[in-house]
């Protein structure tokens, strides 16, 4: 049975507050202590009550701890959530009696090297980005894999994306959509000129490097999931791995992702001549 539930909030939308304290009440009346969110807090569940912002925000808390998160949409795109707020007394009592099963997913690991040797590490389970700070000029960058330098860019950016972080701000850059259970990252440069420029899909034992070029207008700077920025001066190298611990995301049901796919980006699903794709009828 799950003992302690660290609860993370959207605190700027109401309704994700009024839903967390009914979660919270929820909870407690089935025996099992809830923390709001805390650095130092013990917990061995994570759940978060807002968008894909708080639950990249929970995920934080919940791979430090090695803990199952569970993200209950109350915000509005919602992809890595797994439920709504419409039956919280129900989820409450699958929480506590642990009715659910876990979904891996890969993240990265990102060293930042900066000229003078130092080195700040960081992870990421959507995606790390190099960004510049100055929107008149582009970033100048150069990538190697695995040690082969490949490419210079100039460009507004690069992200360096896993496969949940593929229907993210990689997808919008234009980056293809990765199956979750794929073994594999995504790079997708950021309106980048010249005429290499399209993303590259890289398997999970690649060592992807960008170094920050000296003829930059201003220091660009990586953000880890849009939470966490790091200033990379000139002579800075981002290094990404796949990362050595997984989020573990709660499931509730067994929808493929594709059906997820469809749902949240509201695809549409008859074919050509409006024909449908499996069963052939218009």
């Amino acid at each position: 049975m799950i003992a302690t539930v660290m609860l993370v909030r959207h605190v700027h939308r109401s309704d994700a507050l009024i839903a967390a304290e009914v979660m919270a009440s929820e909870l407690r009346a089935l025996g099992v202590d809830v923390r709001h969110e805390d650095p130092d807090a013990e917990a061995d569940f994570v759940l978060a009550m807002g968008g894909d912002g708080t639950i990249l925000a929970a995920a934080h808390h919940a791979h430090l701890r090695n803990a199952p998160l569970l993200g209950v949409n109350v915000g509005h795109m919602g992809f890595l959530a797994e439920a709504t707020g419409q039956d919280l007394a129900l989820i409450a009592r699958r929480i506590a009696g642990e009715d659910f099963h876990i979904e891996e997913r890969m993240t990265l690991d990102v060293q930042v090297r900066e000229p003078d040797g130092s080195i700040r590490n960081d992870w990421a389970l959507n995606e790390a980005v190099v960004v510049h700070t100055d929107v008149a000029h582009p970033v100048h960058v150069a990538l190697a894999v695995d040690g082969q330098d490949v490419s210079t860019y100039g460009a507004d950016g690069m992200i360096i994306a896993t496969p949940t972080g593929s229907t993210a701000y990689s997808f919008s850059a234009g980056g293809p959509v990765v199956w979750p259970d794929a073994e594999a990252v995504v790079l997708a440069p950021l309106a980048a000129h010249g005429l290499f420029t399209r993303p590259l899909v890289l398997g999970p034992s690649a060592l992807l490097e960008v170094a920050v070029l000296e003829e930059n207008w201003t220091d660009p700077e990586m953000w880890c999931d849009g939470l966490r920025r790091t200033p990379l001066p000139a002579g800075s190298v981002v290094s990404t791995r796949v990362g050595a611990r997984p989020v573990r995301l709660v499931r509730l049901d067994e929808t493929p992702f594709s059906a997820r796919l469809v749902e949240r980006l509201n695809l549409p699903v008859r074919g050509w001549r409006s024909r449908h794709p499996r069963t052939g009828l218009r």
